[in-house]
């Protein structure tokens, strides 16, 4: 009898169900879909043609004539969403141009739902694009964040933005109470059908260098520390994502994806709310780095970055990958 023969009913042969690409998409666990993705735009009302982003290959900032054209190649693609950005003509230490009826993200809105009505538009709302320092919110004399001061700011902008167009508003600021105050005000105003996906754990990362260049929004003293989390913290982030769920999020976002895996999960574990990831700019930016000199398949190494976050917990990815990662999941979704 051979050793095989004694062996077989005590040892799994898995590799029978992985043989064969028809076998392997069949019984795959975790599976992407273009509809789950969101593509992160820059509306820059400087601007009268896109120009591109160095930091971020094969992205623009648009003006607001030209976000039509993008949000069609969106549609067309068949992702879920756009996640928008602004970035007004001029800046101010408060920040508010941010709540401005015609700043570059209420111009977008409008024109974009009346042209692409098959889009999800979240819009993001924060400070950080229209404060001439940087900051996510208004300062004190002592250049600390005047966290309660910048909360009815950050409420009138979701209002802005929800009569625009906004399914969804998308709190980043880190502000504490931020989401019962947007809530608060869009209920106020009769905008009780404008959901809220918060950035509840957005924690202060070194892979945002390349969206600070594409925003203009580098803070020009100190950094965000102290309103963003600590890296090193994950028993935080569940307290974050719990206060905001008590506020009133209709949607939990963790922020960076890659590096905070272990929070998407626990998110998704702690909580029946659908849990949104944000792969980050210099997430994408390293990838595409590296691929250029030719250390690893961007398509494949891509995609499985996405997949990894999908596995992770999260129901919804805004990543700089949507239209590439659409387009490599029509083509062949190994």
């Amino acid at each position: 009898m051979t050793l095989t023969a004694r062996r077989a009913p005590f040892f799994r042969r898995g590799r029978r169900i992985r043989r064969s690409p028809v076998l392997r998409r069949l019984v795959r666990e975790t599976r992407l879909d273009p509809a789950m993705l969101v593509l992160p735009i820059f509306i820059d009302a400087r601007l009268d043609a896109p120009a591109p982003i160095a930091s971020l290959r094969g992205h623009m900032r648009w003006p607001v004539a030209a976000a039509v054209d993008i949000a069609r190649q969106a549609a067309a693609a068949g992702i879920g969403g756009l996640l928008l950005f602004g970035l007004p003509e001029t800046k101010d230490e408060q920040g508010l141009g941010a709540a401005d009826p015609l700043g570059p993200v209420p111009l977008a809105l409008r024109a974009i739902r009346a042209d692409v009505p098959e889009l999800a538009l979240i819009a993001d709302v924060c400070l950080c694009e229209y404060t001439s320092h940087g900051h996510c919110g208004q300062l004190l004399p002592d250049g600390t964040i005047d966290n309660d001061a910048t909360l009815p700011v950050l409420a009138e902008a979701a209002c802005v933005y929800a009569a625009a167009g906004a399914d969804v508003i998308a709190p980043s600021d880190m502000m504490d109470g931020r989401v019962a105050a947007i809530r608060h005000g869009l209920d106020g105003a009769g905008h009780h059908e404008t959901a809220i996906l918060s950035y509840a754990a957005k924690y202060a990362s070194a892979f945002y260098g390349p969206f600070r260049d594409a925003a203009d929004c580098a803070p020009q003293f100190g950094d965000r520390s102290g309103y963003q989390l600590d890296r090193a913290n994950g028993r935080e982030a569940l307290l974050e994502l719990d206060a905001d769920a008590a506020e009133g999020a209709d949607m939990l976002m963790v922020k960076p994806a890659g590096p905070y895996l272990d929070v998407i999960a626990a998110a998704r574990a702690r909580s029946a709310l659908p849990i949104a990831a944000y792969q980050v700019s210099g997430e994408f930016a390293s990838l595409v780095a590296a691929s250029e000199r030719g250390w690893l398949d961007l398509r494949s190494a891509g995609l499985e970055s996405l997949i990894g976050i999908a596995r992770a917990g999260a129901d919804v990815i805004i990543t700089y990958f949507a239209l590439d990662a659409a387009a490599w999941l029509s083509e062949d979704p190994r």
